[in-house]
């Protein structure tokens, strides 16, 4: 289980929950994963719940936009990328074709964010660390572990996010499926695959370790989650993927784990 202090610019290091029922999404979590919460003020009747695991911050549940509720949108999990800049990181991604839904703006004393969708569909947060840098610990049980892009076009999505972040890829030969390996200062940083049937639209998908596949997938469902996939033998790991009581869409993973 890798402790973290600091994250490399272009290196996924947060991911967060915008859903529909904080204190229910709060409980399924917890319960699945052991993780406990560290409720912050951020406005008016709101907190932003920061999920803890023996003390480290981990991921962070937090409710859904109104503009996201009226939409229609459903609850989902966001991933983040370390950037120098979350400023030049936005101007950059609009002039390689993507949409910036909100320009950098600070996040109090944590740090400096904004909001983009790439050019085939799929949201993704940048994140300047100043106060917060992600996540405190890393690759292990309950604890973020991957992010993988499904999308409509993955050659294009690959350029788009090789300019962007200077990522390069590798083919992941024993995968079922075309998948490219994402590779960021020579380190596996996430995945590229195409949308499967039953995924409508581009997304990035935020990966759990698990101590176990099995009961991870029969305990979510206990929970009232949905098992969408799994157990699936990936050579080197068997994976599962969940839809969580109020609707958003996540992975575990049963395996080796990277430092």
């Amino acid at each position: 289980m890798g402790e973290r202090t600091s994250y490399e610019p272009g290196t996924f290091s947060w991911g967060d929950l915008a859903t529909s029922d904080q204190e229910a999404a709060k409980s399924f979590y917890s319960d699945l994963f052991g993780w406990s919460a560290n409720d912050m003020p951020v406005g008016d009747d709101t907190t932003y719940s920061m999920m803890q695991l023996d003390g480290k911050d981990v991921a962070a549940i937090a409710p859904q936009p109104q503009q996201q509720r009226e939409a229609g949108a459903p609850s989902s999990w966001n991933s983040y990328v370390t950037v120098e800049s979350a400023d030049a990181a936005a101007d950059k991604a609009s002039q390689l074709g993507a949409t910036v839904h909100a320009p950098a703006f600070d996040v109090m004393e944590a740090g400096r964010m904004a909001v983009i969708q790439d050019p085939q569909g799929a949201f993704f947060m940048v994140w300047e660390p100043k106060g917060h840098i992600g996540a405190g610990r890393v690759n292990g049980p309950g604890l973020l572990c991957w992010n993988e892009l499904a999308t409509s076009d993955v050659d294009a999505a690959t350029a788009f996010y090789g300019e962007l972040f200077g990522w390069t890829t590798e083919p992941y030969e024993g995968s079922p499926m075309p998948y490219q390996v994402i590779q960021s200062e020579g380190r596996a940083n996430g995945g590229i695959r195409g949308l499967t049937e039953g995924e409508p639209v581009p997304y990035w998908l935020v990966y759990f370790g698990i101590d176990d596949i099995e009961s991870g997938l029969s305990r979510a469902q206990e929970l009232e989650g949905t098992k969408l996939m799994g157990p699936a033998d990936i050579g080197n790991a068997k994976i599962g993927m969940i839809q969580d009581p109020q609707g958003a869409i996540f992975a575990i993973f049963d395996g080796q784990f990277a430092d």
